[in-house]
């Protein structure tokens, strides 16, 4: 029994078919970018950058993590990632460490200020979040983690 495909991949379709309005990556793309732009100005204001946030937000719950993973979970790009973490490890914020089993693999730590500073920033983070999602109802919330966690396996090049 042949598999039928849903209609929107059928045929190929130009950009201007599908509409920028239906076209998903540019809509996460205007959402991501406008969250970071909410963001930025208060960030500036504690001498923080969107980078340097994310490493923050991602140690603060996954503290010791390899400078490869944690590339990976904020999205940030090897030489971007090694500047950042430079900048936080001369502010005091984190700390890199060789691995013990292995000292080819460094392992970044959040300090005490560094816990301390993303406290400090994740309210503005969290209202940004709630803004976002005015109007939008827990089982349509629950929809969307799951399209996106089910997009992310479908696309993912690591295991985390």
């Amino acid at each position: 029994m042949e598999q039928k495909l849903p209609e929107r991949r059928q045929r190929i379709s130009t950009l201007g078919q599908i509409g920028l309005q239906q076209f998903a990556p540019y809509l996460m793309n205007r959402i991501m970018g406008r969250y970071n732009a909410t963001l930025r100005e208060d960030f500036r204001k504690q001498g923080l950058t969107i980078p340097q946030v994310r490493t923050l937000a991602v140690l603060s719950v996954t503290d010791g993590v390899t400078v490869n993973d944690l590339s990976v979970y904020t999205v940030i790009e090897q030489s971007t990632l090694s500047r950042t973490l430079d900048a936080l490890e001369g502010q005091g914020l984190v700390r890199r460490e060789q691995g013990v089993t292995d000292s080819r693999f460094r392992h970044v730590f959040l300090t005490d200020d560094g816990r301390a500073l993303f406290t400090r920033a994740w309210p503005a983070m969290h209202e940004a979040f709630e803004a976002m999602f005015e109007g939008v109802d827990d089982a349509e919330y629950a929809a969307l983690i799951a399209i996106l966690q089910k997009m992310l396996k479908n696309i993912r090049k690591h295991d985390i």
